[in-house]
């Protein structure tokens, strides 16, 4: 049973999928050097769960190291995440970037109407006693532009309310082609064309080097006059200072803020002097439903990565979507045990390997089989953590050249993953060929020799002579040591030629039982590999 600490608040249904499946402990408000100290306890900690607040960087990490595997947050935002570090440190960040989309859209929609209609405004007339009905006329949305910058999950829900009001909807996205936007209803644009185009502009991308300040002075003043400016994403992306002045000047007609560059909002933000503007706390994510959704989701992909899958949120790993994950899962179990299995057979050092998929497994996604091989290859000659998050990182800094291939052919089995071992700029000095049988990981071929064996246990491995005798030698001085044959499999290249075995057993093989099967007359080579159970 994994270890998990929360230190943020998270939605009970969350907390009680972890406390269901593992040993999850509740610990709030603790300030940042309680929570080094609580990460070092004794123990330690496989997971870590936060929100937003919370700076997970190398310090935070290093205090967690080695056991913490994985970190999730409870929000779609990662900008208080240090995701290189994390990566560096093998640790999985997992996120939940579906749960608040319509929690988000529908709080865009909310104070885009609640700005061109001064609700704010009215309501805080009412209350002091005043009547001016004609001081408040508002726009409507009907017929506007709307430009959305970041045509992710969240935009894409705003497209979609946005065309309920009969509003023009155009995108900019990079990321996204003319086919995918009008999916969505929108139209592609460009960010300068967008700018110039609409009456209002909502941005919708994460926060990240790119993206700070995306909507900075210039940007602003590009606007078209009087336009409106939303952010219900995250602090940064909108300039507020430059956002301030563009209302002042009278260059926006108003603005919404819902995210702030420092939360709470700063006493000396510019933006609290700043007119036509309706600001709420980080509402965007804040309905019931919403953090339940948040509060699940990251917990299910805590659960999958402390299980030992990649999530199909996981920020720093390869993934796979949702309803393709199971039907991978074994052959990246497969590339993982195919590495190991090298590791155990090769005799001479190699600086590359490399990957062919092949039949149905080389139409879609198979990185993650790749880190899975990475990892299985370097786990017994390194100290270092290494598994999905950081197989590629790891193999570049020890100077591991991968390659990889895909091929249609795959005979006879569905899907096939090969895999070879050798030098940079040499022939293999090793190629086996896996694939899975009922789920689980089965040896297809040994250069060359046909075996079906499944990768699993304790096996002796033999290459001899195709003679009379030797299958019964062998089985002979494994029963006179009391070790008992789960399963033979037995192939060779030719009559009379070189032969391979497969010896699945049920016992350990001590030093003095290979010896005498080295020493059976045709035997060429005899060797002990162990892999999972």
């Amino acid at each position: 049973m994994a270890r998990v600490l929360v230190v943020e608040p998270v939605a009970q249904p969350g907390l009680d999928l972890l406390s269901a499946a593992h040993d999850a402990h509740l610990r709030l408000g603790l300030d940042r050097g309680a929570l080094l100290g609580t990460l070092g306890e004794e123990g330690g900690w496989d997971a870590l769960v936060v929100r937003s607040q919370t700076r997970v960087d190398a310090e935070l990490l290093g205090a967690a190291a080695p056991r913490l595997s994985v970190v999730g947050v409870a929000s779609v935002g990662i900008d208080r995440i240090d995701v290189e570090a994390a990566t560096r440190a093998g640790v999985m960040v997992v996120n939940a970037p579906t749960g608040n989309t319509i929690a988000a859209a529908e709080h865009t929609m909310a104070v885009m109407l609640a700005l061109l209609r001064h609700v704010p405004e009215a309501d805080a007339s009412v209350r002091a006693g005043e009547w001016e009905r004609g001081r408040y006329t508002g726009r409507e949305l009907r017929g506007k532009s709307l430009g959305i910058i970041g045509l992710g999950k969240i935009g894409k829900a705003v497209a979609r309310r946005a065309s309920g009001f009969e509003m023009r909807v155009i995108a900019s996205d990079p990321y996204l082609t003319e086919e995918q936007a009008s999916e969505a209803g929108a139209k592609l644009v460009g960010l300068a064309e967008l700018l110039h185009r609409s009456d209002v502009i909502t941005v919708h991308v994460p926060l990240s080097a790119q993206t700070r300040n995306l909507l900075g002075r210039a940007q602003l003043e590009a606007t078209k006059p009087g336009a409106f400016v939303l952010n219900v994403a995250r602090g940064g992306i909108v300039d507020e200072r430059a956002l301030a002045d563009a209302l002042s000047a009278g260059q926006l007609a108003g603005a919404a803020v819902d995210v702030f560059s420092a939360e709470p909002m700063a006493a000396d933000n510019p933006l609290r002097g700043a007119p036509n503007l309706v600001l709420t706390p980080h509402l965007g994510a804040s309905t019931s439903e919403a953090q339940d959704r948040v509060g699940l989701e990251m917990a299910e992909q805590v659960l999958m990565a402390l299980d030992g899958a990649t999530p199909p949120y996981a920020v720093n790993a390869p993934s796979v979507a949702p309803d393709t994950a199971p039907r991978l899962r074994p052959y990246v179990e497969l590339g993982r045990r195919l590495a190991l299995l090298s590791r155990q057979l090769a005799d001479e050092a190699f600086d590359a390997i490399s990957l062919t998929y092949a039949g149905e497994i080389a139409a879609g996604e198979c990185a993650p089989i790749r880190a899975a091989a990475i990892a299985g290859i370097l786990e017994t000659v390194t100290d270092q953590r290494v598994n999905a998050v950081n197989a590629d990182l790891v193999a570049r800094e020890r100077g591991l050249t991968v390659r990889e291939l895909r091929t249609g052919s795959s005979e006879p089995w569905a899907s096939l993953v090969e895999l070879a071992i050798g030098p940079a700029d040499g022939p293999p000095i090793l190629t086996l060929a896996g694939s899975t049988a009922h789920g689980r990981p089965h040896l297809a071929s040994v250069d060359g020799f046909a075996i079906d064996a499944e990768l699993a246990g304790v096996m002796l491995v033999t290459r001899h002579h195709d003679r009379p005798g030797i299958v019964g030698a062998v089985g002979t001085i494994l029963a006179a040591a009391g070790i008992n044959i789960s399963s033979l499999e037995l192939s060779r290249l030719s009559e009379r030629g070189e032969a391979m075995m497969f010896v699945s057993v049920d016992d350990a093989v001590e030093a003095a039982v290979r010896e005498r099967v080295r020493g059976v007359d045709g035997v060429i080579e005899a060797r002990v590999v162990e892999l999972p159970g």
